[in-house]
């Protein structure tokens, strides 16, 4: 039995409709479970030393400088400077080995010894609060070492 044009034309309306509310419900969702993110460095508080295991980077009137051994300075220094994480609630399950990270915020001076997981993208602060980096800035977290 052959279906009418009009039939055909209800079946289309309908599917479109069916479709446009299953989008709506799936970016709302979407939206929903984004999780916000928060600069560990600001304007009142910026990044002027670190240090990651041997490697460090530093501050000063000339721009930034790194150990010998780090190719990325610049690089490396902006992504430190404008790194963004998220809270953790619950204490999360290690991978890999835990690297020292120390920082010195400018106008303060107390040295501020965090650990980096760098693989999975964990920070932990000082006062044992966690934190996850997103995936896209965890790469650039890393310097780029001379052979």
């Amino acid at each position: 039995m052959a279906i009418s044009r009009k039939k055909w034309n209800s079946i289309i309306i309908i599917a479109s409709i069916l479709m446009i509310c299953v989008l709506t419900v799936l970016e709302t969702q979407r939206r929903s479970k984004q999780v916000t993110t928060q600069a560990l460095f600001d304007l009142s508080a910026p990044l002027s030393e670190l240090q990651l295991g041997e490697h460090w980077l530093q501050k000063r009137q000339s721009g930034w400088q790194c150990s010998e051994q780090v190719v990325n300075c610049l690089e490396w220094a902006r992504a430190w400077e404008q790194v963004r994480m998220t809270a953790v609630t619950q204490k999360p399950e290690t991978v890999g080995k835990a690297k020292e990270l120390i920082i010195q915020i400018a106008d303060i001076d107390t040295q501020l010894q965090w650990v980096l997981f760098d693989s999975q993208g964990l920070l932990k602060s000082p006062t044992g609060n966690w934190y996850q980096i997103p995936a896209n800035l965890r790469a650039a977290l890393i310097p780029t070492l001379r052979e």
